[in-house]
């Protein structure tokens, strides 16, 4: 298959070759507007004139706020045709986190797009440029239609070069505040022509974007891979539209964090408890029928490659999920590497491990355990952060990923913790809540889990449940947690052993800060709010707790 040494070269030739070439297929009340490869790039290149005539000095910083939809990516593609550099922003973020990057990064201009509460956000953007997108309703003194309309295409876009700098990618954090990822064109032309190499999809595939494109995976392995293979993109409308809108796109790819493929499960298991599903799937015709029909009404059926990735996945899950003929691939990447790393990939997919090293890069263990990567596809650095830059790097100039793993005879990593997630109970042993938070959420009344200690004997677990266990009978519900715990602390050491668990009253959710945009659990800020409650908690004689 075709490689391309930029983004845009991808692009112009998919533009050139195919321009009736179907591009993104975008939702609007239940109906859908297209775009074509070439009406897309009339659109972009008239923006990228627009963002040219505001004569901002080369290679400016760009800012992009806004749920993922065709013009997210649109916008992405006019910066780099005028010649600037993109700061995506996560489109959750609130006024004070997004004026700090915007401030930190420098951005010269801003475009805004599909968005929930932009009312609540603007006061966040300083006296910069802003531009608009009457379609999503965030209209400005200056819009993207205004734009188009008034400028004629740019013919000359500006080249890319491998060193040049593509983009300042702002990490989400479990911890600390935001940092700012530089990468440039070589960085991600590398992870895009591996996964050219390496993953079984058809040129001209059909992707459909729903994670936070302002979050690198989506960014590198939905659109900026699927520009190299000329894609076409699919977009969900909103929440209560995402089902209909993922079976009408069948994508060929799908990459989704652990905590979407359970929301998956939970509702096929809404329509067909377990127990009759285990039925039929045990019958040899109905079967497979049963398999087809449910991964059709998922929209999966003509997916090659299912990905996950971001945070750990029960391997539970997994097994689940193949009963049904749908091979999940765990994928370990991160910001700093373009995730470019480890993959499980079709035909060596080990479940419990994120796959072997990936061609290009190499890969090894600390003395601590702790992984490190190198490749071409490094950082360049965080933004304006030199010493932070230097903490990142050993001497050998291998990227310290903060991750904690071991591989085993086939060359397969399992990330066993955090550097920075271990923590210490009152009798001075230090315990790595990973492996054992895997081993939680095999109940199925537990959608989300923070392992915690400090400060008492033993730990104890704050869970918050599925929507199935709050349909339950409180006394089974507990029952369940029960046994889990006692089953589990069966194979732990004594000082791993689980007290309790503390059922929370409120939800984690990016929305009050306790989940990151990619749905991983906050531990420092779940912390923060609840360690002054662990050692009432561990006193009380109930083994289950409910906040």
């Amino acid at each position: 298959m075709q490689k391309f040494d930029s983004p845009l070269a991808a692009f112009t030739h998919w533009e050139a070759n195919v321009p009736d070439k179907l591009l993104f297929r975008q939702p609007f009340n239940r109906q859908y507007k297209d775009y074509t490869y070439q009406q897309a790039g009339d659109e972009m290149r008239r923006v990228a004139a627009g963002l040219q005539a505001l004569n901002l000095p080369p290679k400016s910083n760009i800012a992009l706020i806004s749920k993922n939809c065709a013009h997210w990516i649109m916008a992405d593609l006019a910066i780099m045709m005028a010649g600037h550099v993109s700061v995506p922003i996560y489109p959750t973020l609130n006024a004070d986190s997004i004026r700090q990057i915007l401030e930190h990064s420098e951005s010269k201009a801003i475009f805004v797009g599909k968005l929930d509460d932009y009312a609540g956000q603007k006061p966040g953007i300083p006296d910069i440029h802003i531009i608009g997108m009457k379609i999503y309703g965030t209209e400005e003194e200056t819009n993207w239609e205004d734009l188009v309309a008034q400028n004629e295409p740019l013919q000359e876009i500006v080249p890319q070069q491998a060193d040049d700098m593509l983009t300042i990618i702002y990490t989400s954090g479990t911890t600390g505040r935001p940092k700012g990822v530089m990468h440039t064109v070589g960085n991600v032309v590398e992870t895009a022509n591996v996964a050219i190499d390496i993953l079984p999809i058809r040129q001209h595939p059909r992707f459909f974007s729903f994670l936070p494109l302002s979050h690198v995976a989506e960014r590198v392995a939905i659109e900026l891979h699927g520009l190299y293979r000329g894609a076409t993109f699919h977009f969900p409308e909103s929440l209560e539209t995402f089902g209909e809108d993922l079976a009408l796109a069948k994508p060929h790819m799908l990459f989704a964090v652990p905590r979407i493929w359970a929301k998956f499960q939970e509702k096929i298991l809404e329509k067909m408890p377990q127990k009759k599903l285990n039925k039929l799937l045990g019958l040899p015709l109905l079967g497979g029928i049963v398999k087809k029909k449910i991964v059709k009404k998922l929209g999966l059926q003509e997916a090659s490659y299912l990905a996950t990735g971001a945070a750990p996945i029960a391997v539970s899950l997994q097994e689940w999920f193949q009963k049904l003929g749908l091979t999940i691939h765990n994928d370990y990447g991160m910001t700093e590497d373009c995730i470019l790393s480890h993959y499980n990939l079709v035909g060596s997919n080990k479940f419990g491990t994120v796959g072997r090293p990936l061609p290009g890069v190499t890969a090894k263990l600390s003395p601590e355990g702790e992984i490190r990567i190198k490749s071409k596809a490094l950082m360049k650095g965080y933004f304006k952060e030199p010493e932070l830059t230097a903490e990142m790097f050993d001497e050998e100039g291998f990227l310290k990923t903060g991750d904690i793993g071991e591989y085993d005879h086939d060359g397969y990593l399992t990330i066993t913790g955090r550097v920075k997630d271990q923590f210490k109970t009152d009798k001075g042993k230090y315990i790595s809540p990973a492996p054992i938070e895997l081993e939680l959420l095999k109940n199925p009344y537990i959608e989300q889990v923070c392992l915690v200690g400090m400060g008492i004997p033993q730990p104890i677990a704050l869970v918050i449940t599925t929507q199935e266990a709050k349909k339950q009978p409180r006394e089974e519900v507990d029952n369940s947690l029960v046994a889990s715990i006692e089953e589990l602390n069966k194979a732990l050491e004594s000082y791993e052993k689980i007290e309790k668990v503390v059922i929370m009253k409120e939800d984690w959710s990016i929305d009050n800060g306790l989940l990151t945009p990619t749905l991983k659990v906050k531990r420092n800020q779940v912390e923060k709010i609840h360690m002054p409650m662990y050692k009432a908690w561990f006193d009380r004689p109930e083994k289950v707790i409910y906040e």
